[in-house]
């Protein structure tokens, strides 16, 4: 009996010290997110004002408390200090138009699919999100392709380290929550030779504006409905077209030629829909056009030639003619287009071809932001925003840094010096195919 009682006895110890140990586990994370951090001594970009020599940012909670020089911010007792002298720092780029994480939206059954949602096809421990992270990016705007009128829902991920797509959300519900915008496109891709597609740009227009005469008619039939009964059956992409025409969800359009940018422009007089035109390889022939219709452009930069004859007259100099426009300009990376890794040089090329630094730098970040309607959170380093932000080796622009390290909301998402995370950075096709890919990088890669 007293053997009994002693290995109960025992056994009872043993699962106290299991349960307190996972407890304590458990909480690891929250505790590291309480601790104070300081990175001192690299110069600060934080885009939203002028570069900071010899800078500190304060971190705590995922959130940032204070940015600043050395000297003139308050740093809180038991910090735990980041040491970044003579390395730069920047906040976490903004990608607005990506392809990273095996996405897909709409089939070849029909030129439009307001209904469909990228979320439900995201893959987040796919190996081209710690590319991204690799190369950087902390906020990506993940597109279905631009083969339909419309082909999706798009969906805004911030990078953090997790093994579902809700833990990578901005939104907080995927149920009732709008999780990003929807994708448009015309010309040549959105026309394809399918008898269900459209055949001509004359009427591709006419099917995305029948798509939204359509879609006023529903809500009219819902706002005029007495009881649930007068109610029109529910419609998964009237419904998200209603979303659009009230300014609550932005349309992303894929859009090349001079004329199918006017287009565009057209049908959002016609409907008043907030929209980003993405790409715009001919946008430099109608800069003043987009300019007073108050639109902003995501572009891209393509440094080797090939791809559609469409974009032909894609040039460097795009961005700038644009800024001088007083267009609002972001960069993207549509990647595979240009890989995440290399997602930072688009702001060097945009200055080697005439973009003033500071607004090339935007274009990475806040510009970015702001096109997706997330610049209360991102895109630049500020009091009391999530605290994204890159370490880099060295001038932001020069083709011989490297970014060192990226951290999502105050944790270390990515770092060079761990050999796991630097194959993403440097990696050949392996980085590619998950197949191959035999390391693992946190949550999202076991």
């Amino acid at each position: 009996m007293d053997r009994f009682a002693h290995s109960a006895s025992s056994c009872l110890l043993a699962l106290l010290l299991v349960v307190v140990s996972g407890a304590l586990t458990a909480s690891s994370p929250a505790q590291a997110q309480q601790q104070v951090q300081v990175f001192r001594g690299a110069k600060v970009y934080p885009i939203s004002a002028d570069p900071i020599d010899d800078g500190v940012v304060v971190v705590q909670d995922g959130v940032i408390q204070a940015v600043g020089a050395d000297g003139e911010v308050e740093i809180p007792s038991g910090a735990t200090e980041h040491d970044v002298s003579g390395k730069v720092i920047m906040p976490g780029l903004v990608d607005t138009h990506s392809h990273i994480s095996q996405v897909n939206g709409g089939d070849g059954a029909a030129p439009t699919h307001p209904g469909v949602r990228t979320l439900d096809a995201v893959n987040v421990r796919h190996s081209s999100i710690g590319r991204a992270r690799s190369g950087g990016i902390t906020t990506v705007n993940v597109l279905s392709g631009s083969g339909h009128l419309l082909s999706g829902q798009t969906t805004h991920l911030k990078l953090r380290d997790g093994d579902t797509v809700e833990e990578l959300l901005f939104c907080e519900n995927p149920l009732t929550d709008i999780c990003g915008g929807i994708k448009m496109a015309n010309g040549t891709n959105s026309i394809r030779d399918n008898p269900a597609f459209p055949g001509t740009r004359a009427r591709s227009a006419s099917i995305a504006r029948q798509m939204f005469i359509d879609a006023q008619e529903y809500k009219k039939k819902k706002e005029a409905a007495e009881s649930e009964d007068d109610m029109p059956p529910m419609d998964l992409g009237k419904e998200a077209l209603i979303e659009v025409l009230e300014g609550r969800r932005i349309v992303h359009f894929h859009t090349h030629r001079h004329d199918d940018i006017l287009t565009v422009l057209r049908l959002k007089e016609e409907f008043g829909f907030e929209v980003v035109l993405h790409h715009v390889s001919e946008g430099w022939r109608v800069a003043d056009e987009i300019a007073e219709a108050g639109v902003p452009c995501s572009i891209i930069t393509i440094d080797s030639p090939g791809g559609k004859l469409e974009a032909r007259n894609l040039y460097f100099r795009t961005g700038a003619v644009l800024e001088d426009a007083g267009v609002d300009v972001a960069y993207h990376t549509d990647d595979f287009i240009t890989d995440s890794r290399l997602f930072l040089r688009s702001a060097a090329i945009g200055v080697r071809a005439g973009m003033s630094e500071a607004k090339a730098l935007e274009a990475m970040t806040l510009a970015g932001a702001r096109m997706l309607g997330l610049e209360d959170r991102v895109g630049s380093l500020e009091e009391g925003k999530d605290a994204d932000l890159i370490v880099l080796s060295g001038d932001p622009l020069s083709v011989y840094t490297n970014i060192e390290e990226t951290w999502v909301e105050g944790q270390k998402v990515f770092d060079r010096e761990n050999p796991d995370d630097r194959d993403f950075a440097t990696g050949g096709y392996g980085v590619y195919d998950d197949g191959t890919l035999h390391h693992h990088h946190g949550p999202a890669h076991e």
